[in-house]
């Protein structure tokens, strides 16, 4: 399995108008991929912006579509809104498995990791021996390398709500469950998204 995250900038007030459409495009038939969640940011930037997760069966069916996405004058089927797009690539880490929608928490956090050179594998190998512990606390959705642009790490986390989240990290902090070990060292840069799943969301 592969993951496309794509982060779609639209037009002011038009998310709701766009969340239709953007479904009937990313569940058609004749779309590649699985849609698995959308999000609308509610901190940082939060105007007219959605975070789509879609998962990919083959390197071949992600690219195609990809393409398609590319190439059309109609993106995501949402054209008339979009002022820009962002699509990335994931494979998730081996030792997790696939994402299965469901229902899981009120609010999702999206971290960013940009890794130092050479941070890849010692981070994946500290994440493994970790996340069984930490994931007692609560799920974790997927954790994800990118296969393009800066090497990097996105891991996407539910929660209840935002006190919730609060009192689970600090639990996890408190007991020595995390950060996983090898983590903090190989950050060079790491940002923090809060948003909550649409109507549409197959995560919720």
């Amino acid at each position: 399995m592969l993951y496309e995250l794509a982060t779609l900038s639209l037009t002011l007030r038009s998310v709701p108008k766009a969340l239709s459409a953007l479904e009937s495009y990313t569940t058609s038939p004749s779309t590649g991929g699985r849609l698995l969640g959308c999000w609308e940011p509610e901190h940082g930037v939060i105007v007219g912006q959605l975070l789509v997760l879609r998962g990919f069966e083959s390197t071949e069916q992600l690219t195609e579509e990809r393409r398609r996405v590319l190439t059309s004058t109609d993106p995501f089927g949402i054209g008339e809104h979009l002022t820009a797009f962002q699509v990335e690539s994931y494979a998730p880490f081996p030792f997790l498995p696939p994402v299965e929608p469901g229902h899981y928490g009120s609010v999702y956090e999206f971290r960013t990791y940009h890794l130092k050179v050479g941070g890849l594998v010692p981070t994946m190998a500290g994440w493994e021996a970790a996340v069984p512990e930490r994931t007692r606390l609560h799920p974790l959705t997927t954790a994800m390398y990118g296969l393009d642009g800066v090497p990097r790490i996105t891991h996407i986390w539910p929660f209840p709500d935002l006190n919730a989240r609060l009192e689970i990290r600090r639990d996890a902090y408190a007991r020595g469950i995390w950060p996983p070990e090898n983590g903090p060292e190989n950050i060079a840069h790491a940002t923090s998204t809060i948003a909550l799943p649409t109507p549409i969301s197959p995560l919720r």
